[in-house]
């Protein structure tokens, strides 16, 4: 019952922000239900046809619906301080994410993922220039840290050299492996001297995802 509110939860504050989840969704089980039964017909039996096809039916609708979701959440925080934190937050597998380990009073932010690349820091900020700065400074602490562990970085923005936020996950999936995952918590348990301090996020809606069951 629990994950059947959830889901509703998800579709209706979704169809909120992108309301061509409805066709969407709708085009996309239909056709799931259509094409199983359309195989059951021409390689029968037809009754076993009709499980696979009401399964193939909710799982694309839910599908979907995750996918939608994520850019409907995306959408909503773009612009916001700390929308790359919300981002990183969110990935699934073996990263340990701590939010603005460095900022200043215009909002610029460096947030820290452990994961199997090693270190990352990721950057955000209004001004490139600026952001630079900050990321050079916080880089030098936590290479000194990090020993023999790569650290790599990270600058969220739409401009040259930079990760568009709606790419960011994909793209931190991408990098290059350097450690295990089971060295990623004692890595973070060993950087955790470095992190300041950080601001309150700024509220707003939160990352969704897809059930468990259908990621």
């Amino acid at each position: 019952m629990n994950q059947i509110k959830q889901i509703i939860q998800t579709f209706n504050v979704t169809r909120q922000h992108d309301p061509s989840v409805v066709p969407a969704v709708a085009l996309g089980a239909g056709g799931a239900l259509v094409l199983c039964l359309v195989l059951g017909f021409v390689l029968g039996p037809l009754l076993l046809w009709i499980p696979l096809a009401l399964f193939a039916m909710v799982a694309t609708a839910l599908i979907i619906l995750g996918r939608k979701a994520q850019a409907a959440s995306l959408a909503a925080i773009e612009g916001q301080a700390g929308a790359a934190a919300a981002v990183l937050q969110s990935m699934r597998g073996a990263w340990e994410v701590t939010p603005a380990v460095a900022f200043n009073r215009r909002e610029d932010m460096i947030h820290l993922a452990v994961g199997p690349p090693g270190v990352v820091l990721v950057a955000e900020g209004t001004s490139p220039a600026r952001v630079k700065q900050l990321m050079a400074k916080e880089r030098r602490r936590f290479e000194r840290a990090a020993g023999e562990v790569p650290v790599t970085e990270v600058l969220v923005g739409d401009g040259e050299d930079q990760v568009e936020l709606k790419k960011l996950a994909f793209h931190m999936a991408k990098l290059p492996r350097a450690i295990k995952p089971k060295e990623v918590g004692p890595l973070n348990r060993k950087l955790s001297a470095l992190k300041a301090s950080a601001p309150p996020m700024p509220k707003g809606p939160q990352m969704r995802r897809a059930p468990k069951k259908y990621r």
